[in-house]
């Protein structure tokens, strides 16, 4: 109980903060529409000054403050008009809808799912290599940094361009962008889990006469998969970002990243909002998903309570 009141304590306060913040953003279109209107503005044509602050404008204007939070194209949104693009294209439109962000929402989870398969099953293999040889530990391990410092934006046009020049169209691009971002997380994660055992717990094995497949199955792989699971929650959101990257460079007409470039072109700034907040709930209930997974698997082997 005492959880949940923080909980709706903390969303309160950030609605209070947002409303607020909404009123000088968007005061100065409030005026100017509501001089056209015919209503008086306090100083008159205030609202054209570039030299007076928002909140100045609302202090002088406290009639005209309701109606920053029901601009059409708010240069900030209120709260509840980005519910209510929520509400109208999730559950009044049909899920076939173009306009429908469940529909964008799939094209994205398609591709960010793919790339996380892909890079998942990287990570892991190369983490495996890494551990068992010194080579790779000296050579893939720091040129996997230095691929993490590359900025995704820049590089996610240049991995179309490429792909599409040798035909390859579609959902992979978008995956393998994906993969890049998800496989660095999971790398990092396998490779400190694999390496989890202490010299007891080795030593053990070796007592045991145990090969290095054995150690490899019976005690590093347990071991790892607290770590595993760990990284995996950063690299499926990651894998979504990704995607929704990956949409921004090809123009696409699908996903949630189509859907927030078609707001950005035609100044739809609720449509956007709405977008954003679509791809904050999928990453929230993939980020879910895995923590189920993760509680059920180390459940059974007795690794969790």
């Amino acid at each position: 109980m005492k959880s949940l009141l923080a909980i709706l304590s903390v969303v309160l306060v950030i609605l209070a903060i947002w409303y607020v913040a909404a009123v000088p953003m968007n005061i100065a279109g409030s005026l100017t529409q509501a001089e056209r209107g015919g209503m008086e503005v306090n100083p008159p044509g205030a609202a054209e000054r570039r030299d007076i602050s928002g909140w100045v404008l609302a202090a002088n204007n406290p009639q005209a403050i309701p109606l920053t939070w029901a601009e059409k194209r708010p240069v900030l949104p209120a709260p509840h008009q980005v519910a209510v693009e929520l509400w109208e294209t999730t559950v009044l439109k049909k899920v076939t809808s173009k306009r429908s962000l469940v529909y964008h929402a799939w094209v994205t989870l398609s591709a960010t799912l793919l790339g996380f398969a892909i890079g998942t099953g990287l990570g892991i293999v190369l983490a495996v290599g890494i551990v068992h040889s010194k080579v790779m530990d000296m050579s893939v391990m720091p040129w996997a940094i230095v691929s993490q410092t590359i900025p995704i934006i820049a590089l996610a046009p240049m991995i179309i361009v490429v792909l599409y020049s040798i035909g390859v169209q579609g959902i992979i691009p978008k995956a393998v962008i994906s993969a890049y971002l998800s496989f660095f997380p999971v790398v990092v994660g396998m490779v400190k889990g694999l390496r989890s055992p202490d010299r007891m717990q080795t030593d053990l094995m070796h007592t045991y006469n145990a090969s290095k497949t054995s150690t490899f199955w019976k005690l590093r792989l347990p071991s790892s998969l607290p770590y595993l699971f760990a990284s995996l929650k950063v690299g499926i959101a990651a894998s979504l970002v990704g995607a929704i990257v990956g949409e921004l460079p090809t123009g696409a007409r699908a996903g949630l990243g189509a859907r927030l470039l078609a707001g950005s072109y035609y100044g739809q700034t609720v449509q956007i909002w709405s977008a954003l907040f679509a791809a904050a709930i999928l990453a929230s209930v993939l980020v879910g998903i895995v923590s189920m997974t993760e509680r059920n698997v180390l459940r059974k082997m007795g690794l969790a309570r």
